[in-house]
């Protein structure tokens, strides 16, 4: 039985969908002016993992992620590069379409676009303005008035007195109360602007995924996800103006990942600490970085760093080389790993425990290999399944232990070549000439496999 940890009650809970066998679930996108980071690559690979799960146990998953196109980020970037705003969004929106692919993150079943949306979010604002619960300041904004929403507070534990208390002092006048924020921002010069009752303008952050995720969904779904960082101030006002709108009570389960980490410090591009996901990749195969993602539990920090990526590398590496030459066989998932796997994945997405069940099928078919084949081709199938919901282990073991994404045609020719080179020698006993090319190609990185089959190679 799938139990969640719900962040809006704190409680690790019997996961029961609205609908079954139905699960709406809506996940923060990302904000569409630069590449993604590795603080985005948990998000996605975390989400990711969660519906593959969930349709692992058989639920029909309407999985949303939205993608953020218009706010003051991208205005402004736009400006800089002296670019559209449509230009800028559109080339970071395929190079996030490419990286996910990357990672093996699985395209949503929507992308809805804040822009594309705009009707959705005029129209939840608009019943927030006739139901009390926002006003239109003198500056010609539209803001959320927070006093007015009982409920404030109850994702993250804050109270509105604690928050008046804490906050500066507010610069803009237009505000009622410091701590409300806008919904609708009237048109600036050389601004990009929609059409609104209200006068030329653009949706605040916040009522874009209000308005899109009750758009895909309806006004009550199964799960609402997304990093820690998001939980206030816009998961909760999320929800503060989503029930007000609609009168119903939102997402029921709440999902937050934690923090990627250097050196103790969250990863940010404020603090200048930030790796892009282009740029790791540059130096680990995509797979190792998902690995290293799982590998922590989805709400620990995830500390970075280059040690853990090559400890990855090195257990990715032994999963793999577990799977190698073994054929493909259908049939039941194997007992009692299947059992174990399920349990430890029901435990809130227990993916570290998850892990260690495949490495104990790993230990055991290579003590089958030699002993019973056909029951090592069995348990590796039911390994190569089992990983699936974790986004793992899907690709051709040969290939990735001789690449792993990272060589080129060119390379492995001469590989070959040279391993030929060496079994030649060694049927006309000249093992000098063996072992010189042996301890060339381990010089190279290439560690070599001697077995009744021949001889198979690997990179180090």
């Amino acid at each position: 039985m799938l139990r969640i940890h719900n962040s809006l009650t704190g409680n690790r809970e019997v996961f029961s969908p609205l609908a079954p066998p139905h699960v709406g679930m809506y996940v923060c996108g990302v904000t569409v002016y630069d590449y993604c980071h590795v603080g985005h690559a948990r998000v996605l690979v975390v989400f990711d993992v969660v519906a593959r799960y969930l349709r692992h146990l058989g639920y029909k998953v309407t999985y949303v992620r939205n993608i953020t196109d218009i706010d003051d980020k991208i205005i402004r970037r736009a400006q800089e590069s002296q670019r559209s705003w449509q230009a800028l969004t559109d080339e970071f929106t395929r190079a996030m379409q490419e990286d996910c692919a990357a990672l093996g993150v699985l395209p949503p079943d929507h992308e809805p676009r804040a822009t594309v949306h705009m009707d959705a979010i005029l129209d939840m604002i608009g019943r927030l303005l006739e139901r009390g619960y926002a006003y239109r300041a003198d500056n010609g904004d539209v803001y959320y008035d927070v006093s007015r929403f009982e409920g404030y507070g109850r994702l993250s534990g804050k109270r509105l007195e604690d928050l008046r208390a804490g906050s500066r002092v507010e610069i803009d006048e237009a505000k009622q109360d410091p701590l409300d924020f806008v919904l609708w921002k009237a048109a600036k010069a050389g601004e990009p602007c929609w059409d609104s009752p209200w006068g030329a303008g653009r949706p605040g952050w916040h009522i874009e995924c209000s308005a899109m995720s009750t758009q895909c969904l309806g006004n009550r779904f199964d799960i609402h996800g997304g990093g820690l960082d998001l939980k206030f101030p816009h998961h909760e006002n999320e929800i503060a103006q989503s029930c007000a709108a609609t009168g119903d009570d939102f997402a029921q389960m709440w999902m937050h990942n934690g923090f990627v980490q250097i050196d103790d410090e969250k990863m940010s591009k404020s603090l200048g600490n930030f790796f892009t996901i282009r740029d790791v990749l540059q130096h680990y195969d995509a797979e190792v970085v998902r690995f290293f993602i799982v590998n922590s539990h989805y709400r620990s920090p995830l500390n970075y760093s280059d040690a853990n990526l090559d400890s990855a590398s090195v257990s990715l590496r032994r999963l793999y080389i577990a799977l190698r030459g073994l054929p493909s066989v259908d049939g039941d998932l194997p007992q009692p790993w299947a059992g174990r796997f399920t349990e430890a994945m029901d435990d809130d997405f227990n993916t570290p425990r998850a892990l260690s069940v495949l490495f104990d099928m790993a230990r055991e078919i290579n003590r089958l290999r030699d002993k019973s084949p056909s029951d090592a081709a069995v348990l590796a199938s039911g390994l190569r399944r089992l990983a699936e919901p974790l986004g793992l282990l899907q690709r051709d073991p040969e290939g990735y232990l001789q690449g792993g994404g990272t060589s080129t045609a060119d390379d492995d020719a001469e590989i070959e070549s040279l391993v030929a080179a060496r079994v030649a020698a060694r049927k006309q006993r000249d093992f000098a000439e063996a072992d010189r090319i042996r301890d060339e190609l381990v010089a190279r990185g290439i560690e070599l496999e001697d077995g009744p089959e021949g001889t198979r190679w690997r990179r180090q």
